[in-house]
């Protein structure tokens, strides 16, 4: 059973309150808050019997280990995420040619955030992350995904290579972002069915995922920097293929 977690910030709450306000356990508001928009919050949660409670400014930082919490906080139940089998049978439902984020082995819960949080902007269909090796769906993914995390359907694999072979006999076209390839990201066509594999922050794809990508592609670096943010390459790669289909 999954262990419930503290969330914070009106962003991350009130996407949890409006996608799936069954998993929200209590909230907890500051009490020496008063305006408008907390006030609108609180009257929603009241409306649906959720918990409140109003507790100083010391224990809210201790709730929410110092973040930046708002003056609101809550504890939530997060709902366990769909495996392979539920990802193939959602996948085969699509009626238009899927768009697929595939994360592999993101270690930094603010990088999970931000990457999920430009899958969302950007239209992706799903988001598959591996299961042992990334970060776990904590309340800094929630905070830096900026209410996205609701708003996406996410699916956990315990064998990424064998998601990507199930996914390339849907015809979808699998490709690996890496800094070694020789081929733009711009140069691919990325207007059918495709997954688009980000690898972690330090080593980029493992070696058995790289090998079962159909492609390899990398962003042209212009400046002296030798990578980007992991996340910030997601949002490139993900608007690019977001630009060819909208052209």
């Amino acid at each position: 059973m999954s262990k419930s977690i503290v969330i914070f910030g009106f962003h991350s709450i009130q996407a949890q309150l409006q996608n799936n306000p069954e998993c929200l356990l209590k909230v907890w508001k500051l009490d020496n808050r008063h305006d408008k928009r907390l006030n609108a919050l609180i009257t929603q949660l009241d409306q649906l019997s959720i918990d409140t409670c109003a507790v100083d400014k010391q224990q809210l930082d201790k709730l929410t280990k110092n973040q930046s919490h708002q003056g609101i906080a809550a504890q939530i139940l997060p709902p366990a995420l769909p495996n392979q089998d539920a990802l193939m049978e959602f996948v085969t439902k699509l009626k238009n040619p899927a768009l697929i984020l595939i994360l592999d082995s993101i270690q930094d819960p603010r990088n999970l955030g931000a990457c999920l949080r430009s899958a969302n902007a950007a239209g992706a269909d799903c988001v598959v992350i591996n299961k042992d090796s990334s970060a776990p769906i904590n309340a800094l993914v929630h905070k830096t995904s900026a209410g996205a995390l609701d708003n996406l359907k996410i699916f956990s694999v315990t064998n990424l290579a064998r998601t990507i072979k199930a996914l390339k006999q849907e015809n979808i076209w699998v490709l690996g972002l890496d800094g070694t390839s020789k081929t733009a990201i711009y140069q691919i066509d990325l207007t059918t069915s495709s997954a688009i594999i980000m690898g972690s922050e330090g080593s980029g794809l493992r070696k058995l995922t790289k090998k079962s990508c159909d492609q390899l592609a990398t962003i042209p670096m212009q400046g002296s920097v030798e990578s980007l943010n992991v996340s910030v390459a997601t949002g490139i790669a993900l608007f690019e293929a977001n630009r060819q289909r909208l052209n």
